[in-house]
């Protein structure tokens, strides 16, 4: 038994044991519930959403806080406590929330409303679901969030949206209605949108056409490809500009892309057609090249400076003027420099305070008014009109005209005209200049004492009807005044010149003449030719009796010379009959006598014809008209004299060109030209020397040269080789009379041709005679 009560003992200790532990156990789950609980409440009472629990029969458990959310002084106990007056809700917003959780009570279906208390600025968000497992299944909780400052945040999020929509409605309204193609490009730097602008340049069918298809404005790929600038800008960070050409509408344009890298990776792009401007520029640059291969040209230096008042432009004449060399002035100098360059090269004018000169044109770049001009009196006496001038850019030109000569002019025609002045009263022709309407303007003193004119008179200025009327009575034939008149109108409005003579009543010839000046004026010239008309007189009667002299000289020697011929046909009758031995046979010395007969016979008789060829003169000698080969003449004078220079061992060539051609005249003439000219070059060269005879011609003339290496002439003797009866000449030692050259002469123009000589001492001569054809 004691067995028995021990093991059960052992069993109730054991039991306790058991039942100790469990109660320690729960005495420790509580304490974690309870702590739990603790924490729960502690969240729940901090949470920013709080419960409202709505029992089966609409009884509302609200705690005091969400009392305090809704306005409410006490927590309602039913959904009509909800809408008590001076707070709560509205009658209508706390019956749709019963509705709601009636509904809840109902489907199990969960809702959401926001409710704003009255006289609250606040807005409550309302979650409505079904009670936890452990509450009752028809048991609503009503979670209750102070959305206030979410829902300002809201409204203010909405018109900001709505404004940004605004905007960006605008800016696409903009973008489609802009003329330049626009477009936006992705972060892989596709194309995502483009405008209007742009299908049509890319001539594609609509926005989502190009964009599908990938259109470029810009052909190409690489460097100058339409990705290059986007992907620069995007590299970059900074827009990227490029001028490309493009096709559009089948003509090629220069278009200037604008790529815009934008903060989301993507980049846009607007692109600006710049043809015109391109082209605009390509002409002014033109027209600036132009305009400075002119300005180059002109006489005056022309200097251009920037806003900068550096030198941008210089032409020629002002780098001479100013002794500017190119490379100092390819550094653009500025104005200061330029100027003190100037005063180095002494091209400035000396004065006294240079930096106070200098800072005086400095400010030519800021006056108002639109231009400066001065003067530069340089040393040498060199004057310089400068013209300053302001340009719209701010810039500055300058001209300089170097009006040296012009002063100098200006001097010269001051002087000239006080001498014209003392010329004009100190000539002995009476002058008078008259205008274009007939008035007289000038006059000298001859002009007033020839016409016995009153000062008054002349100082009136009168018309020249009224002068001639003045000088009428003093002609010796009155009527001859309005000559004066007709001669002045003729000058002043035909602007002809004529002349004529008057006389006046005491005896006295004038000559007159009007002359029409540049002006437009007439100059009335009148000239006492008294004296002159006498002597003119004389000199006529004095011709006169010359000539007739001449005429009897010219039939004495014609006359003498046909007598001549008797006598001498004699003489040479008789000598051949001697040398032909009718007499008898002559000795050798007698027959040598006979033999120099013969030849001054002839040379006699050849003197004579030639005496009577001059004596007839080119005008009464007759000329036997015919074609004459030239060729053939030459080759028969040269027959002619050829014996002669064979004699003195005389070098002689012909040389006859085949455009020597024919000539109308008479054969014999010419031929006798050609002899007289060869046979004066063979007397006048010595042995061993050389004569030449050259014809040639073109289309309207023949040539005839006759040169020789003898001693040649001084100027004298060839000044009067062609002169008939000239002083004889003396050849190898023999005084002659050289009638050939004359002659020559004489034949030559009784064609209608010309004659010349060149000759010089030690050298020898040449004669060129020329026929017309």
């Amino acid at each position: 038994m004691l067995i028995a009560a021990g093991a059960v003992l052992l069993l109730l200790i054991g039991a306790a044991t058991m039942v100790l532990n469990r109660g320690l156990r729960a005495l420790t789950a509580a304490a974690e519930q309870r702590d739990r609980l603790h924490l729960a409440e502690g969240l729940l009472a901090g949470a920013p959403m709080q419960p409202i629990l709505v029992m089966a029969n609409h009884r509302l458990d609200m705690p005091a806080r969400i009392a305090d959310l809704f306005g409410l002084v006490q927590p309602p106990s039913d959904f009509d406590g909800l809408s008590a007056a001076g707070g709560g809700l509205t009658p209508l917003d706390a019956e749709q929330l019963l509705n709601d959780v009636i509904s809840v009570q109902r489907s199990g279906r969960p809702f959401i409303r926001q409710v704003r208390p009255r006289g609250a600025a606040r807005t409550l968000t309302l979650r409505g679901a079904r009670a936890p497992v452990g509450a009752g299944s028809a048991e609503v909780v009503i979670w209750v969030h102070d959305a206030s400052e979410a829902q300002e945040e809201v409204e203010r999020l909405a018109a900001e949206q709505t404004q940004v929509r605004e905007a960006f409605d605008a800016l696409t309204a903009l973008i489609e209605a802009a003329p330049l193609p626009m477009w936006y490009r992705g972060p892989d730097l596709r194309l995502s949108m483009v405008n209007t602008a742009y299908v049509q340049a890319v001539e594609g069918a609509d926005a989502a056409d190009v964009v599908a298809r990938g259109l470029e404005l810009i052909e190409g790929s690489g460097q100058g490809g339409p990705l290059a600038g986007a992907t620069v800008a995007r590299q970059t960070g900074r827009p990227e500009i490029r001028v490309l050409p493009a096709t559009i509408g089948g003509a090629r344009r220069s278009m200037q892309l604008f790529d815009v890298p934008l903060p989301g990776g993507g980049v846009a792009g607007f692109a600006i057609d710049v043809e015109e401007l391109e082209e605009a520029r390509a002409r002014e640059q033109r027209f600036a090249v132009a305009q400075r291969a002119m300005l180059d040209r002109l006489s005056a230096g022309v200097a251009q400076f920037g806003r900068d008042r550096s030198m941008v432009f210089c032409n020629q004449p002002f780098r001479r003027m100013f002794a500017m060399r190119s490379e100092w002035m390819v550094d653009r100098p500025e104005f200061d420099r330029v100027l003190e360059r100037m005063r180095e090269a002494n091209r400035l004018p000396e004065v006294r305070d240079f930096p106070g000169w200098k800072a005086e044109r400095r400010d030519w770049f800021t006056r108002t008014d639109a231009a400066t001009e001065e003067t530069w009196h340089l040393p040498g006496g060199v004057h310089i009109r400068v013209l300053a001038q302001l340009l719209p850019d701010g810039g500055l030109l300058l001209i300089f005209e170097d009006r040296t000569e012009e002063v100098q002019l200006a001097s010269a025609r001051d002087t000239l005209l006080r001498v014209r002045t003392a010329t004009f009263d100190n000539l002995f022709e009476a002058l008078g200049v008259f205008a274009a309407d007939g008035r007289l303007q000038l006059w000298n003193n001859r002009f007033r004492a020839l016409w016995e004119f009153e000062e008054e008179f002349l100082s009136s200025h009168p018309r020249v009807d009224a002068v001639a009327e003045k000088i009428a009575p003093k002609l010796r034939t009155p009527n001859r005044a309005t000559l004066v008149t007709e001669l002045v109108r003729s000058a002043t409005s035909d602007r002809q010149q004529r002349s004529g003579r008057v006389a006046l009543a005491d005896g006295r010839h004038f000559a007159f003449a009007a002359v029409p000046l540049p002006d437009g004026n007439a100059l009335f010239t009148m000239l006492d030719i008294s004296d002159s008309r006498r002597a003119e007189q004389a000199l006529r009667d004095r011709a006169a009796a010359l000539e007739a002299a001449n005429k009897v000289k010219t039939a004495f020697v014609a006359n003498m010379s046909y007598e001549l011929r008797t006598p001498l046909t004699s003489i040479s009758g008789f000598a051949e009959m001697l040398h032909a031995g009718y007499a008898g046979k002559l000795t050798e010395q007698a027959d040598q006598y006979v033999t120099a007969i013969l030849s001054s016979v002839s040379r006699l008789g050849v003197l004579i014809d030639e005496v009577l060829d001059l004596t007839q003169g080119e005008r009464d000698m007759p000329l036997r008209r015919e074609l004459v080969d030239l060729a053939d003449a030459a080759r028969a004078a040269a027959e002619a004299v050829d014996q002669a220079a064979a004699e003195r061992n005389i070098d002689f060539a012909v040389e006859i060109d085949a455009s020597a051609g024919q000539v109308n005249g008479d054969v014999r003439r010419i031929r006798e030209t050609m002899e007289h000219l060869l046979r004066h070059a063979i007397n006048a060269t010595m042995a061993g020397g050389r004569v030449l005879l050259h014809v040639d011609g073109d289309a309207d003339r023949a040539r005839i040269i006759v040169s020789d290496d003898g001693g040649g002439m001084d100027e004298d003797a060839a000044k009067h080789a062609f002169d008939r009866f000239a002083q004889p000449t003396t050849t190898r030692g023999v005084r002659a009379l050289d009638l050939g050259l004359p002659l020559a002469k004489q034949f030559v123009e009784a064609h209608g041709g010309q004659i010349s000589l060149v000759s010089e001492l030690g050298i020898g001569t040449l004669v060129k005679a020329e026929l017309p054809r």
